[in-house]
């Protein structure tokens, strides 16, 4: 069994069992439930941001641990002070390490866009997300078929959130034409493999249909990449190892964004 289908597996039994802790009613409740959402699409296009969309993530499956001491409200208040345009949290817990509680840290301390990164798979996970104070979720087409992503997508409108479709492949581009989307995010990495390659961007972006805003996943760690993939039309690009790998994180996002700055008036 490949690790997507090893986490998927998890993350059905996982939502079961949240289900009967933590039901619907009582996510509800949450303060953040009737609050309104920032808009990620809105903030990704900024020209005052770099379009990076800065994440945490304390390990993950093909790494290991990447960086267990990470302070999450240093961390995502020194990203947005850096330039980022929004932030990325890892709320999976068995494969990535992290928590709800973790966005919801990032949340108490930043008014800025919040993308609930996690294996979303069931409506419910959309009321968590929601309960939780995100102001996106993420939808991969991996493990998900066209109809369930066109499904969850009008229900996560519904609730004002909105979604950040992930593919690696043409098919999966071309099979989800018809999702109420926001984004498309285009994964470098191989799922089976790990192996990285920015050509995937390059090859897809074509194919992205207009008014969807592009955004480049995984594999970015120079700025270069990023004045590279902006001639492709890309104006989000997710990162979190090039940052996560150094004790502070936002140290490292500062002299990231400072460099791509100094690359975009030299061009």
């Amino acid at each position: 069994m490949d690790i997507l289908a090893k986490i998927i597996e998890h993350k059905k039994k996982e939502v079961i069992e949240r289900k009967s802790l933590y039901p619907v009613k009582l996510l509800e409740r949450s303060i953040f439930f009737p609050s309104p959402t920032v808009s990620l699409k809105k903030y990704v296009q900024r020209k005052d941001k770099s379009g990076i969309i800065a994440e945490i993530k304390r390990k993950s499956p093909s790494k290991g641990i990447i960086n267990n001491s990470v302070s999450i409200e240093r961390t995502s208040i020194g990203y947005m002070q850096a330039g980022a345009s929004a932030l990325s949290v890892l709320t999976d817990k068995e494969f990535f390490g992290g928590t709800n509680d973790d966005l919801t840290i990032a949340r108490k301390f930043n008014f800025c866009p919040i993308l609930r990164k996690d294996f979303v798979i069931d409506e419910y996970q959309i009321i968590e997300a929601k309960s939780i104070g995100a102001d996106a979720i993420l939808l991969i087409a991996a493990v998900l078929d066209a109809k369930a992503i066109k499904s969850l997508a009008t229900f996560a409108k519904s609730l004002g959130l909105e979604i950040l479709l992930e593919v690696h492949n043409e098919n999966e581009l071309q099979t989800n034409q018809e999702a109420a989307v926001d984004l498309i995010g285009v994964n470098n990495r191989d799922l089976k493999s790990f192996e990285v390659s920015l050509d995937v961007s390059k090859r897809l972006a074509s194919l992205i249909p207009k008014g969807k805003v592009k955004v480049s996943e995984s594999g970015i760690s120079d700025p270069a990449s990023i004045i590279e993939l902006k001639k492709y039309g890309y104006e989000g690009f997710l990162m979190g190892e090039t940052f996560m790998k150094h004790s502070r994180p936002e140290q490292a996002a500062r002299e990231f964004i400072k460099i791509l700055t100094l690359l975009e008036k030299a061009n």
